[in-house]
């Protein structure tokens, strides 16, 4: 079979029309990881009669126990699908063993570090080279942890990226136990009995997590831990992020709470960036981690807010944000 990149080997496997919009899933074997039998999944949506009219285009990255659908429903609703008849390039990946993406052979040593080494610069490259241009990136949660990982590693930069946005995305909420050494060591003795972590079991998503995820995690938020691997200090690279920064934090989100969202977005060094807080004191309601971009007060308010900060990455969405801008140099 013919690819459809010359970068490394990629399938069309299948080209459909779903009511007015385009679906084509692409999948990418580019072999550049150390398990040579990772595969991606890669969506990507548009309008059916503008097939050939591609806009600006946009990463839309999942977060834990999720997949596509979560960015577009079998009936075209979500995020993604009114982006792309909003006139974007909307790209769609599923992370490893998610959704259409098959269970690579070291599945459950997955981990962010992977992601970010070797997943999203391929599939930047595809889009680049599709597209002809860096695409805008948006990641929920875990996705945005990944995107994080990625431009603090210095693994994506500037030519594969126009700017991001964060939702309900941090990495810094303190897990006091866990700076105990013993609790550590016994939460890594127990998880590494599991393969995997049910996301359907512990009614988080329908997708299942590799246990390598949580025992990075442990990692982390441990006594010396920190936001990287053993190569890279995440949390340092991101001071040298360049790249227009949007980060959105749900006034009710638990999970993902203001305050660390805050503190990730402080973090980023880029002259153009910005905090939305979606509560009732803003003018929203108060929204939590998922439905901040999936609940139908999220299509009136968050999806126009996203489609307005596309339109230009570096201007401020609300009044109340304008202080959230730092000055350009």
């Amino acid at each position: 079979m013919q690819s459809s990149s010359t970068l490394f080997p990629v399938a069309l496997l299948s080209a459909e029309r779903r009511g007015d919009l385009s679906e084509d899933v692409y999948r990418i074997k580019a072999g550049n990881s150390p398990d040579r039998t990772v595969e991606l999944a890669l969506t990507r949506l548009g309008m059916a009669d503008q097939a050939e009219v591609r806009g600006t285009p946009v990463v839309l990255l999942h977060g834990s126990f999720s997949n596509r659908r979560f960015w577009f429903s079998p009936r075209g609703i979500g995020l993604g699908a009114y982006l792309a008849r909003a006139g974007f390039d909307v790209w769609i990946p599923e992370m490893r063993g998610h959704g259409l993406s098959p269970r690579n052979h070291d599945y459950r040593h997955n981990r962010v570090a992977d992601y970010a080494r070797y997943d999203l610069p391929v599939i930047a490259a595809f889009v680049c080279e599709q597209a002809g241009q860096p695409a805008h990136w948006i990641g929920h949660s875990l996705g945005g942890t990944t995107l994080a990982a990625a431009l603090g590693g210095e693994y994506l930069g500037p030519e594969q990226v126009a700017s991001v946005a964060f939702f309900g995305t941090q990495v810094s909420r303190t897990y006091w136990p866990l700076k105990l050494p013993p609790v550590e060591w016994g939460g890594r003795l127990l998880l590494k009995r599991f393969a995997q972590i049910s996301g359907s079991r512990l009614k988080r998503g329908p997708e299942d997590e590799p246990i390598g995820l949580a025992l990075e995690s442990l990692r982390w938020f441990g006594l010396f831990g920190r936001f990287g691997d053993k190569d890279r200090d995440w949390w340092a690279g991101l001071a040298g992020v360049e790249v227009p920064v949007l980060a959105v934090a749900g006034a009710g989100d638990h999970q993902d709470p203001v305050w660390a969202c805050r503190k990730l977005f402080e973090q980023l060094g880029s002259e153009h960036k910005q905090f939305v807080r979606l509560g009732r004191e803003e003018g929203f309601d108060n929204f939590g981690h998922v439905d901040m971009l999936v609940s139908k007060p999220a299509q009136a308010q968050v999806w126009p807010l996203v489609e307005r900060w596309l339109q230009d990455p570096r201007a401020a969405l609300l009044p109340e944000t304008a202080q959230g801008i730092s000055p350009a140099g």
